[in-house]
């Protein structure tokens, strides 16, 4: 009996032995399957168009760490400064074309929405702290831009020269520090005055030159041109318009001029000058003053032999003699808005949500969200992992401050990049001589509505 069952025991034994072994190769088959389907959406690369010149480095170095983290390769190509529509125009039409890209809004939207995959259903949508400042569809319906930073932009001043002004015994204002500026009445007379006190106070200039390079006069016609136009919609009562009247010009005009006499460049040098001079020009000490946003502590704390302290930076409301100045933020808001390509394969396109829950979800990569200085507009950010340089902390004290009205960002309904290149030559021909304030705002009206019928046009 014991031989029987001995027999019968290695039969099962031999049995069971090789049932066990098919089990395995089963599944090893079935982990192969899925487990590869899996490692081959892992090393799915990512291509990455960016937006933004002055955090290039920054976004190679995450692309460093991501690959070293998980073995994903991340291509980062970053777009010359005014050329990223003529750069993703070019780059979808590659065989490789981009995993990832930006839209800077509504328009960009208009734009890109057959690029643009939805993202209503994925974790970095879901974590927004205001879901309303993600980018829809144009029923309402869909996610197809993703916010991924709050950014706020002022006048940055350096205090120490500031508190030196006011040191003066010979002064031409009552007040005593910066902070009392709160209207551009204020403002005009503090900066002209320092202009004739600059050799005592060791400047150049009390603003930066006010830069007009190819692709580096942004800061005029978008960012400063956003106030006049904030409050035109806000008297209309919208968000957009077809036709612009440009009511406050000379609200602009007033700022732009007290920016071009009173800074380090002539105006009529100005057209070889870029933002990068300009925020050279400020950390060096050699001006007080600088349009600019919070991304540009960066800018001028990697400037070699940077003489600005940190707890001397600080920021100014753009004044530019609204009624409201008084009670007149910073302008804060967004034109960064992240889009996956849905024109790649689905391996690419899983592994670019898979980057964006990386970088805004898990501890490393909020890490390096953090290094780029950008104040995060997503719930798993903590106060504590939002940027601590000066700038965004000012954006941050502002937005706080619930006596101030801040300046939503309404550039990114200006109709076109042909409407901001034109604007921009039209501010340099001012600048120049070569132009006359009236004709400025004539064209500026007329390019608007000829670039909003065009956009209609191609609905």
């Amino acid at each position: 009996m014991y031989s029987k069952y001995f027999k019968e025991g290695r039969t099962v034994m031999k049995l069971k032995r090789i049932l066990a072994a098919g089990l395995a190769l089963s599944m090893v088959a079935g982990m192969a399957m899925t487990g590869c389907g899996k490692k081959e959406e892992g090393k799915a690369s990512i291509y990455y168009l960016n937006f933004k010149p002055e955090v290039a480095k920054q976004w190679e170095e995450i692309a460093k760490k991501y690959k070293k983290e998980t073995g994903v390769e991340v291509k980062v190509v970053t777009a010359a400064s005014g050329t990223y529509e003529s750069t993703l125009k070019s780059e979808v039409a590659k065989k490789n074309p981009p995993t990832l890209f930006q839209i800077n809004g509504p328009i960009g939207y208009h734009n890109w929405k057959d690029y643009c995959l939805d993202l209503a259903d994925t974790e970095v949508y879901n974590n927004l702290t205001d879901k309303d400042m993600a980018i829809r569809g144009v029923d309402g319906k869909g996610v197809y831009g993703i916010p991924y930073v709050v950014e706020g932009y002022g006048i940055i001043y350096n205090d120490a020269i500031m508190e030196k002004y006011f040191a003066l015994p010979q002064k031409a204002v009552e007040i005593g520090s910066a902070e009392e500026i709160k209207d551009f009445e204020t403002l005009k007379a503090v900066v002209e005055d320092m202009t004739r006190h600059k050799d005592e106070l060791g400047i150049e200039g009390v603003f930066s030159s006010t830069s007009f390079a190819a692709g580096e006069d942004w800061r005029w016609q978008t960012h400063l041109a956003n106030v006049p136009i904030y409050y035109e919609y806000q008297e209309s009562g919208v968000t957009d318009k077809e036709k612009i009247d440009f009511t406050y010009n000379k609200n602009f005009q007033n700022i732009f001029d007290l920016y071009l006499n009173n800074s380090c460049t002539e105006p009529g040098l100005v057209g070889s000058k870029t933002v990068e001079d300009s925020m050279a020009e400020f950390a060096l000490g050699k001006s007080a003053m600088v349009q600019n946003g919070n991304w540009g502590w960066g800018q001028v704390s990697d400037v070699k032999g940077n003489v600005v302290k940190e707890e001397d930076v600080k920021f100014l409301p753009i004044y530019t003699g609204m009624n409201e100045d008084a009670k007149q933020g910073l302008c804060i808001g967004t034109e960064n808005f992240w889009c996956v390509n849905s024109k790649v394969d689905e391996a690419k396109r899983l592994a670019a949500i898979e980057f964006l829950n990386w970088l805004t979800n898990e501890e490393k990569g909020k890490k390096e969200m953090v290094k780029l200085g950008f104040i995060s507009p997503f719930k798993t950010f903590s106060e504590d992992e939002q940027p601590d340089d000066p700038l965004a902390k000012e954006v941050v004290r502002y937005m706080n401050d619930n006596g101030l009205e801040t300046i939503s960002w309404n550039f990114t309904s200006f109709p076109s990049q042909t409407f901001k290149d034109n604007f921009g030559a039209s501010l340099l021909e001012y600048a120049q001589g070569s132009k006359e304030w009236k004709a400025v705002v004539s064209d500026m009206k007329k390019d608007w509505a000829a670039e909003k019928a065009n956009s209609s046009d191609g609905e």
